[in-house]
């Protein structure tokens, strides 16, 4: 038995032809949707990327009493428990955060582990001088972006990005060890997520006018009212949208290639979406969590039940990760694990729960039933610090002073 998990980052489902776009060019996702189960209520637990990795190896909830981290001493880690029992794990991945301080006990679960530099503000390329500097309406994190220019340098040729570097590696494991078995491969692409950085054979699929300032890293606020500026962000997104299909068909050709659809299951996933002008907004985090950012893509193929090219209304979860891996390889899943195996959803049409929670620790708090959403928002009227829970006190992403509490 084999498994492999094909994870984007940031990836919308309403820009997914299989959930309705009309004009995003992604022929692969569609052949995807043919082979699997396409799931239509699956939610996010928490946001945004490392919380919800927490939650892909953990099954539990992160965001109701801890922000962004490492995993803690007394985390149950899906990887390192299938390693425990035989099953040989393998991480592939260009998403720098695994190697920051504050991130940094992930990796180190799998047996093995391989990583691609150069996304986003990856401190990877150095340079002492400052770089050419552009016109570009960004201003998040000029540091950040100082490194992302320098970075985009080493990354000209479609050879030389990280998305294409890292399915390569994903595609030489699986070919390694096609006549093993008992293997999980997590192939982890950090595009879609901004920048929204491709070669120009991509953006050619999305002609548009725009004739502002370079512009493919919008920040996290009100979306500009400027049509043009709107619909460009758009473009580009689309455009990194079609590399990820393109590179998600060379997964799904291998597949068919060394018939791996006999017993391999084969789960596509994302950890949130991203808000490009709807509602008003850019981004993610700071906004409500509407359901383009919480309303994820989510794919399976299982080949115990052979389903395929269906869509499932069941409710279900980023939670549900873990604890489907561990049941497919037949080890026991720990107690402490809040979400459920999807088997008998996918075979059954069977429901694991009647709500969900998702949510990024401080904010919202949000519970749907996939119908309807409830929001709720904090109330904070002394000013005083937010309550994180650990063992490890490492956080990054947090301009909230913080208490730390050890329990």
């Amino acid at each position: 038995m084999k498994a492999i998990m094909l994870m984007f980052d940031s990836l919308n489902r309403h820009m997914l032809p299989p959930y309705g776009c009309d004009w995003v060019q992604a022929p692969n996702f569609v052949r995807l949707a043919e082979q699997t189960v396409k799931f239509a209520k699956c939610y996010a637990g928490s946001l945004p990327c490392m919380p919800a990795r927490r939650e892909l190896h953990t099954g539990r909830y992160n965001f109701l009493h801890r922000s962004w981290g490492p995993l803690e001493p007394f985390d149950d880690s899906m990887p390192q428990i299938l390693k425990e029992n035989g099953v040989y794990t393998h991480l592939v991945t260009d998403h720098y955060h695994y190697w920051e301080d504050n991130a940094s006990t992930y990796h180190t679960k799998f047996n093995t582990w391989e990583s691609v530099r150069g996304q986003e503000g990856d401190a990877w390329k150095g340079e002492v001088g400052d770089p050419e500097t552009i016109d570009t309406l960004n201003n998040r994190n000029p540091e950040r972006c100082r490194q992302d220019w320098i970075n985009r340098k080493y990354m000209q040729e479609e050879d030389q990005h990280p998305l294409k570097c890292t399915v390569d590696l994903g595609l030489e494991f699986i070919r390694t060890n096609k006549n093993e078995t008992n293997w999980f491969l997590q192939l982890e692409c950090f595009s879609p997520h901004e920048p929204f950085f491709s070669p120009q054979k991509y953006k050619d699929l999305y002609p548009h006018e725009y004739d502002g300032p370079h512009f493919d890293w919008p920040d996290y606020q009100k979306a500009d009212e400027n049509p043009a500026i709107n619909e460009h962000i758009r473009m580009e997104y689309a455009a990194v949208v079609s590399m990820c299909d393109n590179y998600l068909g060379k997964v799904l050709d291998v597949m068919d290639e060394l018939n791996l659809w006999e017993d391999t299951l084969l789960i596509v996933n994302t950890d949130h979406g991203f808000l490009l002008g709807e509602h008003g907004w850019w981004g993610k985090n700071i906004m409500p969590h509407y359901n383009e950012i919480a309303n994820i893509p989510l794919f399976i193929w299982d080949p115990r039940s052979g389903k395929k090219n269906v869509e499932n209304e069941c409710l279900v979860q980023t939670i549900d990760i873990a604890p489907t891996l561990l049941d497919y390889f037949q080890v026991d899943i720990p107690e402490h694990m809040q979400g459920r195996p999807l088997r008998d959803v996918i075979s059954k049409d069977e429901p694991i729960r009647e709500a969900a929670l998702f949510g990024i620790h401080g904010e919202h708090v949000n519970c749907t039933d996939g119908r309807y959403v409830y929001m709720r928002a904090p109330v904070n009227e002394s000013g005083g610090p937010l309550y994180n829970y650990t063992l490890v006190p490492l956080f990054g992403f947090n301009s909230t002073p913080i208490q730390i509490f050890k329990d």
